[in-house]
């Protein structure tokens, strides 16, 4: 049983305190977590469970937010660990996004999204799509209504329409003219070149997004022809286990509207799509820099949206720099931004340049790191394809649709 939340910026201050049990727990219990944080660095914000003299403490960090929970009571730390990790989820697609002003502002919502997802310590409703019936999203309307009439609850006065349902997620009899479920494969790479241009690390974070709208109460199965690649998996509420336990198949009665089904991770892949090849020569008070951009294995799609950035060394004076395609900016942070776009048939990309050093540092001594991102659509580069998805329990045929997209993660390249 959880008995108290925090939400901490990245500066330490606590923006929200929500007390979930009887037993109050102080605030000082933030005090003492963040001066670990500070003596012990980065590596105790990465530890999702920590024994303090008084409570455990669950830490999940979203965007600089940090989520703390804490508790006395004997409890499974994953449970706390997965509830942080849906209620930031649900508050990043409530407020589009999450950061220290949008949580501020809007402090009342994720106050009643607090009341309904955790009861007296225990995680009661938590999924989005009934959580949306139950609480309006943030709107200019509803602030400005609150404002004129003093009503500033977002909580509707009727229940949603799970609650006489027989399964929990998912509206009771939902009625469609045209029965229609759409599947995406979302992907995003993570990888990590050296400085030699070695791959050291090349994996894929993937999401099976699927939006249903669909009457009744459908019996859906998903399969996949290559199931054996996944690394790790995680899987929504409604898939059961038994299936894909035995199978490798997802079978769910599906929630109305989208969600997640399931996210996977596929690891040591082999090569990237592009390559980046940034050299850097340094003296006399000037660094040469030049950067390649092109294809390595081409996934039979386009690849477009493609940006090379990096940032400018402390030490560096002022920067001329141009590319033979595409446009280069300097933004105000001393960040150098390359937007390419699509890499042209006749030639490839190329960035070169000259930096500026301050006076009295004759060499370049600490080299940026240049992150890449680009976008792939209509292709999975996991190599992950959907076998078929059969549905059962509908009035008439629905209609099916598939799409894959592939971006950049964590996509770096060292010089």
């Amino acid at each position: 049983m959880l008995q108290c939340i925090f939400l901490l910026s990245d500066s330490g201050e606590v923006m929200l305190e929500k007390q979930l049990s009887g037993h109050r727990v102080d605030r000082s219990i933030c005090a003492w977590f963040w001066e670990q944080v500070i003596a012990q660095g980065d590596s105790f914000k990465l530890q999702p469970v920590i024994a303090s003299p008084t409570h455990y403490l669950f830490q999940v960090v979203r965007e600089g937010i940090t989520f703390l929970a804490c508790t006395q009571v004997d409890m499974p730390p994953l449970m706390g660990i997965e509830f942080l990790c849906r209620v930031a989820d649900v508050l990043s697609d409530y407020l589009g996004g999450l950061n220290e002003d949008v949580i501020k502002d809007n402090f009342v919502i994720v106050y009643e999204l607090l009341d309904e997802m955790i009861d007296n310590g225990f995680p009661l409703t938590t999924e989005p799509n009934i959580l949306r019936e139950m609480i309006a999203r943030p709107n200019i309307v509803s602030k400005m209504l609150s404002v004129v009439t003093g009503n500033s609850s977002n909580v509707t006065e009727t229940l949603p329409g799970a609650t006489a349902s027989c399964v929990p997620w998912r509206t009771t009899d939902p009625k469609y003219a045209n029965n229609e479920v759409y599947v995406d494969l979302v992907e995003e790479m993570d990888a990590t070149i050296n400085r030699d241009g070695v791959l050291v690390k090349c994996e894929i974070y993937g999401e099976v997004q699927v939006n249903s709208h669909l009457s009744g109460l459908p019996d859906l199965t998903l399969s996949f022809a290559n199931p054996s690649i996944f690394d790790d998996v995680r899987f929504h509420p409604c898939v059961r286990f038994r299936p894909w336990e035995s199978h490798q198949i997802l079978s769910f009665v599906p929630p109305d509207g989208q969600f997640k089904l399931m996210s996977y991770r596929v690891k040591k892949l082999k090569s990237t799509p592009i390559y980046v090849k940034p050299q850097l020569t340094s003296g006399a008070g000037t660094c040469n820099v030049s950067v390649l951009v092109g294809i390595r294995n081409d996934p039979g799609k386009i690849i477009d949206s493609i940006t090379v950035q990096f940032q400018l060394p402390a030490c560096i004076l002022s920067a001329d720099l141009t590319s033979n395609h595409g446009t280069v900016n300097i933004l105000a942070n001393k960040t150098c931004s390359w937007s390419i776009g699509r890499i042209p048939r006749d030639k490839a990309p190329s960035m070169t340049g000259t930096l500026v050093l301050e006076t009295g540092i004759e060499r370049l001594h600490v080299f940026p790191t240049f992150q890449v991102s680009f976008r792939i659509m209509g292709v999975a580069l996991s190599g992950l394809q959907i076998d078929k998805l059969d549905l059962k329990n509908l009035p008439n045929r629905p209609y099916k649709g598939f799409r894959a997209l592939t971006q950049a993660g964590e996509f770096e390249v060292r010089s």
